[in-house]
């Protein structure tokens, strides 16, 4: 089936096809895996990576791959993106768009609670090369528009955020970073395309860590960033050719098998998620829970209106999270108590507030404040996977008391 009839499919349908035409030599219908790093080409081709086209052939597997290429294409399609570039990490990824984007004397606005890796890129990395850095709490509008400045040239949201699940306005982000002249990117890996396609809200890049709920099974890592050909262009230079954030075609391959199948888990991953949160909200030994599927959570509405899923990902507080977090690593027999997420097991891991705030955040003040009157001393990430609903709460039940 060629690429070009899949727009009008449904989301299952893209997630088997996309990308995916029976090999034209083999008739195989799943997608080969080529590891050659290089290619015989039968043209004069520039060896320069500043001169490559869409129309270039394959000719290093820095520059393209053709299992690679699948991977960006069913991407692409998913996320209703004109291009998509894989990397070999969210971080890579990530780091592809800030470089490539930003450049000494202009001015970034952030998240101030996201993923801790890009955090810290953004904290300690970029005012190294001259890029004016302000972390601000993105679920307010109105603390994104006081920061925007006449050099603002990016907007970075997380939505859902790690790990306390704020979620961002995306239209209303889009129309502030472009008034003021300025790109808006959003991590949307807490979401997947099944949840959240930002570039229909207004978003200009959207960037995964494939290595979680895309790829799905906690085997392959991996990253992608999705937008428009003109803004993939220069990461693509960057980010995989001078930076060398090209992804393994075996990684490739790995979460090109896992993406046929993501429809169906985000499904189980919801409802899974929400039966675990409604445990937890009426746990006697739970002091607060946050999940977007919850009536409770504090911006339900507005992730009800540009959610089509709420993913499967919660987090909760408890007196004394040290304790609950030892018995966890003791006495958990379903769910791993380990970092990472989106995938098909259960995980768990407690992420310290003192930690975060000195390594990652830094916040101070009314922000601090903010931040500790949900987090307290510490929260625990659930990931939920696709276990049976029953024996997760019962693995839960049992170290909480």
């Amino acid at each position: 089936m060629a690429l070009k009839t899949l727009h009008d499919k449904g989301s299952r349908t893209l997630a088997i096809h996309a990308g995916e035409d029976p090999d034209p030599t083999t008739g195989a219908s799943s997608p080969s895996l080529v590891m050659s790093s290089t290619y015989v080409v039968d043209e004069e081709i520039s060896f320069s990576a500043n001169n490559l086209s869409a129309e270039t052939p394959f000719v290093y597997t820095r520059w393209d791959n053709p299992t690679t290429r699948k991977l960006e294409q069913k991407l692409a399609v998913l996320e209703r993106a004109e291009a998509c570039a894989a990397f070999a990490s969210g971080m890579a990824a990530s780091t592809a768009v800030l470089l490539a984007h930003l450049r000494a004397g202009d001015h970034l606005v952030i998240s101030n609670t996201n993923y801790p890796g890009t955090a810290e890129v953004a904290r300690d990395t970029l005012p190294r090369f001259g890029i004016d850095v302000s972390p601000v709490d993105s679920s307010d509008l109105d603390c994104i528009r006081a920061a925007m400045r006449d050099s603002t040239r990016l907007v970075w949201v997380e939505t859902p955020s790690n790990p306390l699940l704020r979620i961002t306005d995306l239209r209303g982000a889009a129309e502030i970073a472009h008034a003021g002249g300025a790109l808006l990117a959003v991590d949307s890996t807490f979401a997947s395309p099944l949840a959240t396609r930002p570039l229909e809200l207004g978003a200009d890049l959207v960037v995964h860590s494939l290595t979680k709920y895309i790829g799905g099974h906690g085997d392959a890592m991996g990253g992608a960033v999705c937008g428009s050909q003109a803004l993939l262009g220069p990461l693509r230079g960057e980010g995989l050719v001078h930076f060398g954030g090209v992804i393994s075609p075996f990684n490739a391959w790995l979460i090109l098998r896992g993406m046929a199948t993501l429809p169906l888990r985000m499904r189980c991953h919801e409802q899974n998620a929400l039966a675990l949160a409604l445990f937890l909200e009426n746990h006697a030994g739970v002091e607060l829970v946050r999940y977007p599927g919850l009536e409770s959570h504090p911006q339900h509405a507005l992730a009800r209106a540009q959610m089509d899923n709420f993913s499967g990902m919660i987090c909760f507080r408890t007196p004394d999270p040290k304790a609950v977090a030892q018995r966890m690593m003791r006495e958990l027999e379903i769910i791993h108590y380990a970092v990472s997420l989106g995938h098909h097991r259960s995980l768990v891991y407690l992420m310290q507030t003192d930690d975060l705030i000195g390594s990652s955040y830094r916040l101070d003040g009314a922000e601090l404040d903010k931040y500790r009157s949900v987090a307290g001393d510490g929260v625990f990430r659930l990931s939920v996977g696709l276990e049976d609903s029953i024996d997760l709460i019962r693995d839960l039940e049992r170290v909480l008391g």
